[in-house]
This record gives C-alpha cells, structure tokens and sequence, in this order.
C-alpha cells in the first residue's frame, strides 16, 4: 500500500507550512520585551511610538516596540508560518480576524508584581488575563466554539515578564517592597505571583507556553551607568538575583508541569546567551556591549531616546542594546532563534 495521499501532500509542502498548520497562533504575555504597541493605547508615560524607536521596521515607522525594529514574539511568528508581526491586543488598526493567528497582551513597565505596573500606569498582568478572556469570548464569537478552542489549545504562548519588578520596582525603592521583603523573599513572592498567572491561563485553555528567563539584568546599559562607583561593570547584585529568580522559576516550571495534566510548559534561557553575546562581540558581529545605540546610551529610553538627539548611532547591527533598556532588532533575531531550538522545539 502507498503513503496516503495526506501524507504525501504534508512532505511536499515547506517547513513553515506544516509549522503553521501545527501551531494555529502566537499569543504573547509580558513586559517592554514583548509588548508590539499596547502603551500606545494606554495613559502612561512609558511609550515609544516616535522616531528613532522603530526606525530598522518596515517603512521605518515606530510601532510602540521598544526596539529599532522587531521584537523576539515577531521573528518567532514568522519561522512558523505565521505573520512577521504579533499585534497589539489594543491596536485598533487590527481585527480579530488578525488575533486569530497572533495577539500580544504585553505592557512595557509592567511586572508580576502588580505594584510594579503602578509605578508608570501601565496594564497589569492581571488585566493582560482579562484581555486573554475577552479575546476568547470574540473568537468564539468569529471562528466558532470548536475551532476557538483549537486555537486556544494548539497556540503557543510566549511570556516575557519580571525584569521591571527588580529594577523598576524592588532596587528602585518606589514602592516599599525593599521595606517588606528582603530579596529572596521577594524572589519568591514574585514566584507565588507567576504560579497565579499560569494557573490562569492554564485554565483558560492555554497549554503550549515558552517562560522566558531574567536575562543578566545588571548588565543593561542602564545599570551599568548607575554602577559607576564600582567602575561601571555589571551590577553583580542584580545579576545575582536573576540568577536565582531564575532557579526558583525552573523549579515551579517542573512543580506546575508535574501537577497539570497536558500542562505543557518551559523555560527559555536567555541568561547565558546574554552574556556569551557580552563576552565574545566579535563573533556576532557587535562592537559596543556596554552602551545603547540611542542617544549616548547611558541612560536614555522612552521619551529620552527622541529624533532630535544626534548621538544615537549609524548602525545598531553592531550593538546589543537599542536604549539604555532594551536589545536591539539583531538580538532579539538572536534570542528568537535560541528560544525555537530550546523551549519551543519540541511543539513545532
């Protein structure tokens, strides 16, 4: 007897279109790492929908994604099979025909902890879950109960979120968690908070999910300038308490997935690829590791990083940073590629 018909029509066609047959949609919770334009839509003062923001994308327009170009849920799209860009939940310029094969709940400034996203009125995590569950009720209402609930089960979901907790919130001395908890203890109050949101979503359907690591936060640009009395390195305190943020989130990974019946859920690691990019620039074509492309780099994101500034670099392809905050376009193609070979692998 031949291969079946199906089969052979499956073999024939390309690697991305068997992809996007497996995996229906992207769908994105998190922070500035993700967010594709929702504070667009929002009162706050963290935005970057204005030049140079944006100026690497398509027409060079800025979208609101912290970044010259493209964020990592965008390239991840794209390799499977889907659109090159993961819009805005808010963005009015996008239906829910367009959510039905990506939607991203992201808010720059926001955190686990929901008084990090008091810090600059951004949208919570648990207002991005009210969202997710409203972005149910209308596809069901386009696609149909069943094939709603196909999507929702067969997404993958990327989750970017809890460097703003730390450095935001907890090191910045704003809102009195450094009063109430001493780093661990946050550590794992952040944790108990991550556990609550997954459970959620869990519940909600949700069943492919990619968490992505803290990276080596006390080496963003940032950071480093207000290190300055221990000579501008790496601020080893904050990357210390990554690291270990980082054990307890792989810990309650194995805890949830133990638990969960088809509860499918892993870690990205994007900690040591930071820093390997950090150690060794030459071999991914970077000259500067130690400050943004924006403006001097030091300091400056957001409305600080502005057209008028005529600081900012020719080329970002030679930096890791794009602000003083967030990678450039080159990184983020970077870290999409490690995050389909580790976390997401085994769904596509």
């Amino acid at each position: 007897m031949g291969i079946p018909f199906l089969l052979l029509l499956l073999l024939c066609l390309p690697c991305s279109a068997v992809a996007s047959a497996r995996i229906p949609a992207v769908i994105v919770f998190g922070d500035s790492t993700v967010d594709t334009g929702n504070n667009n839509q929002i009162s706050t003062v963290l935005k970057s929908n204005f030049r140079p923001y944006g100026r690497d994308f398509v027409g060079g327009r800025p979208t609101g994604r912290f970044c010259n170009g493209r964020l990592a849920p965008d390239f991840i799209s794209e390799a499977l099979g889907l659109p090159p860009l993961v819009p805005a939940y808010l963005d009015p310029e996008y239906s829910i025909k367009d959510f039905a094969r990506g939607v991203c709940f992201a808010s720059a400034g926001t955190g686990l902890d929901n008084a990090t996203s008091d810090v600059l009125s951004v949208i919570p995590l648990w207002k991005e879950v009210e969202y997710f569950k409203e972005y149910h009720r209308r596809l069901r209402r386009y696609a149909g109960q069943a094939q709603a609930r196909y999507i929702i089960h067969e997404a993958v979901y990327i989750v970017s979120i809890g460097t703003n907790d730390f450095l935001e919130n907890y090191f910045l001395l704003v809102t009195g968690r450094y009063r109430q908890f001493t780093v661990e203890e946050y550590e794992d109050f952040l944790i108990d908070r991550a556990e609550e949101f997954l459970r959620a979503i869990y519940h909600l359907g949700a069943r492919k999910i990619s968490f992505t690591s803290l990276g080596a936060i006390g080496c963003l640009p940032l950071e480093r300038t207000t290190n300055a009395l221990a000579g501008g390195g790496c601020n080893e305190e904050y990357n210390k308490a990554a690291r270990d943020f980082n054990v307890k989130l792989q810990a309650l990974i194995r805890r949830l997935c133990a638990t969960l019946p088809g509860f499918r859920l892993r870690y990205a690691p994007v900690y040591d690829g930071l820093l390997r990019i950090i150690a060794n620039p030459s071999t991914y074509g970077i000259e500067n590791v130690i400050a943004g492309c924006c403006a001097t780099g030091l300091f400056e994101m957001g409305y600080l990083c502005n057209q008028w500034n005529d600081l900012t670099c020719p080329d970002a392809n030679s930096y890791i940073f794009w602000d003083a905050f967030h990678p450039t376009e080159k990184i983020n193609r970077i870290m999409a590629e490690q995050t389909l070979k580790t976390s997401l692998a085994e769904f596509i």
